[in-house]
C-alpha cells in the first residue's frame, strides 16, 4: 500500500517559486501600504465614505484568496495524513510516532517561553497603553484564576476522540479532526492490499484536486496583500500604526530567536551544517512567506526534504503533513505574544498562575490551529477568553495579521523540516524510497 502523490504534486507550486512569487508579495505590501495611507480620512484627499468604500472593494481578493485556501484545507490535511500513514509501516509509527508527538510538544513549549520573555521584557503593551490602550465592550476587566487545570486534563484527554467526526469538520476543529485521519489511517494499513488501493486512490485524488485549487488561489497572492494593506492603512490612526510596529517587532524577533533554537537542533542534535539547512530550505521558506499556508507549502516541503535535505521518503511524508496540522511553533509564539500584549495594553497585571494557564492553553490550542492564513488569530480568540482578556483588540490585530502570518508560516514550515532532518537521523537511514514509489512519482509529475 505505497504511494506518495504529493511530493509530486510540488509541481504546481513551482511556478510560483520561479515566478519570484515573494517579490511580487513584497511589492504590494509596499504599493498597499502608500495607497492605504493616501486613502486615510487623516490626509484629507478622499472623503471617509469614499475611502471606506473603496478599502471594501480591494479587500475582496484577499477574501476570495483565503476562503480558496479555507475550502481544500481539511480534505487536503485529510488526505496527505492518511498517505503519510499508509506509505509508512505500522512499525515505522511505532517506532517514532510517540516520540514526534513528544518533540512538537517541546518545541512548543519552547516557543511559548521565548513569546513570555521577549514580550514581558520589551513591554509592548505599555506603549499602547501609553496611546490611550485599545477599546473594550465597557466591561469590567477581571482576569481569570484557574487553579483546577490538573482536575480537567481526563476530560480533556478524553475529548480530543471526536465522537461525531462531521461536527468537528463542520465546526472546524482541527485536533480532532487530525486525531480522526490518524486512527482511520492506521485503520487503512490494516486492510488487504486489494480492499485499500480504491481509498489510496482516491485519497491520491483528493490531494491532485486540492492543490489544483490552491494554485489557483496562489494566483490572486499579491493582489491579496495589496488590498489587504491598503485597507488596513486607510483605516487605522499613525499613533495607533506606530505601537503597532513596536508589537509586530517583538513578534519578529521572537520568531528570530527560535529559528536561531531550530539551527542549534539541526548543530548539535541532526549534526547537519545550519547555514547548508537554511540554503537547502530556501524555496519552500519563500512560498511559505508569500502564501502564509503551511499547508498549501507541503509539496515543496516534502519535494526539498527528499531531494535538498537528503531525508528518507517514509520519514517526510509522515512528519511534513503531521506537522503542517500540529506542529505550529511560530503561530504558538505569535498566540503568546498576542495575549500577553493584549493584557499589557488593557492594563491587566496577570499572574504566575494566569500566565501557566496561558502557556497550557496555547499549546492546545497552537496544535488545533488550522495550517491556513489567518488561523492563528481564530484560535487566538479562546486563548484571550481563558485569560479573562477582551477580545475587543483582536479587531486591530486581525489587520496586521496578514504580514505577521507570512512570517510566522515561513518558521512553522522551518519547524517542520528541523523535524526532518532529526528523525531522519536516528530512523531514516535505513528506509528508503522502495522502486515502485519512485515509478508512480515519475508518472504524476509528467501530468
Amino acid at each position: 500500500m505505497e504511494f506518495r502523490p504529493l511530493t509530486a504534486l510540488s509541481v504546481h507550486l513551482e511556478s510560483l517559486i520561479k515566478g519570484r512569487l515573494w517579490l511580487q508579495v513584497i511589492i504590494g505590501l509596499f504599493l498597499g501600504a502608500a495607497v492605504g495611507i493616501l486613502l486615510n480620512p487623516s490626509t484629507g484627499l478622499v472623503s471617509e465614505s469614499f475611502g471606506s468604500w473603496l478599502a471594501n472593494w480591494m479587500e475582496l481578493p484577499g477574501q476570495i484568496f483565503m476562503r480558496l485556501i479555507q475550502m481544500v484545507m481539511i480534505p487536503l490535511i485529510f488526505a496527505s495524513i492518511i498517505s503519510g500513514i499508509v506509505s509508512n509501516t505500522s512499525d515505522n509509527l511505532k517506532t517514532f510516532g510517540l516520540r514526534l508527538f513528544l518533540y512538537f510538544i517541546f518545541t512548543t513549549v519552547v516557543a511559548i517561553i521565548i513569546g513570555l520573555s521577549v514580550t514581558l521584557i520589551m513591554k509592548p503593551g505599555k506603549y499602547v497603553l501609553s496611546l490611550g490602550g485599545f477599546p473594550n465592550s465597557g466591561k469590567e476587566i477581571i482576569p481569570k484564576e484557574q487553579t483546577s487545570l490538573i482536575d480537567n486534563i481526563p476530560t480533556a484527554i478524553s475529548n480530543l476522540i471526536p465522537n461525531n467526526p462531521l461536527e468537528a469538520v463542520l465546526m472546524g476543529e482541527m485536533l480532532g479532526i487530525v486525531i480522526f485521519t490518524i486512527i482511520i489511517g492506521i485503520a487503512i494499513t490494516q486492510l488487504k492490499e486489494d480492499t485499500a488501493h480504491p481509498i489510496i486512490r482516491f485519497t491520491e485524488a483528493i490531494q491532485k484536486i486540492c492543490m489544483i485549487v490552491v494554485s489557483w488561489a496562489m494566483k490572486l497572492v499579491p493582489y491579496a496583500v495589496f488590498g489587504l494593506m491598503a485597507a488596513l492603512l486607510s483605516r487605522i490612526g499613525v499613533g495607533i500604526f506606530l505601537g503597532l510596529g513596536y508589537y509586530m517587532g517583538v513578534v519578529l524577533i521572537g520568531l528570530l530567536v527560535l529559528i536561531s533554537f531550530y539551527l542549534l537542533l539541526v548543530l548539535f542534535v541532526a549534526k547537519k551544517n545550519p547555514f547548508k539547512f537554511l540554503q537547502a530550505i530556501r524555496e519552500p521558506q519563500l512560498l511559505a512567506f508569500s502564501t502564509a499556508s503551511s499547508a498549501a507549502v507541503m509539496p515543496v516541503s516534502m519535494k526539498t526534504a527528499e531531494e535538498n535535505l537528503k531525508v528518507s521518503s517514509n520519514i517526510s511524508d509522515f512528519v511534513i503533513p503531521i506537522g503542517a496540522t500540529i506542529n505550529m511553533d511560530g503561530t504558538a509564539l505569535f498566540q503568546c505574544v498576542t495575549t500577553l500584549f493584549l493584557a499589557q495594553a488593557y492594563g491587566i497585571e496577570l499572574s504566575i498562575v494566569n500566565l501557566v494557564l496561558i502557556t497550557a492553553t496555547v499549546v492546545a490550542a497552537s496544535i488545533g490551529t488550522p495550517a491556513i492564513p489567518g488561523g492563528g488569530v481564530i484560535i487566538l480568540a479562546s486563548v484571550l477568553e481563558s485569560a479573562g482578556i477582551p477580545i475587543d483588540g483582536l479587531i486591530v490585530i486581525i489587520g496586521i495579521d496578514r504580514i505577521l502570518g507570512m512570517f510566522r508560516t515561513v518558521v512553522n514550515v522551518t519547524g517542520d523540516l528541523t523535524a526532518c532532518v532529526i528523525f531522519d537521523r536516528f530512523y531514516g537511514t535505513s528506509t528508503q524510497p522502495k522502486p515502485i514509489e519512485l515509478k508512480l512519482q515519475t508518472v504524476v509529475s509528467t501530468e
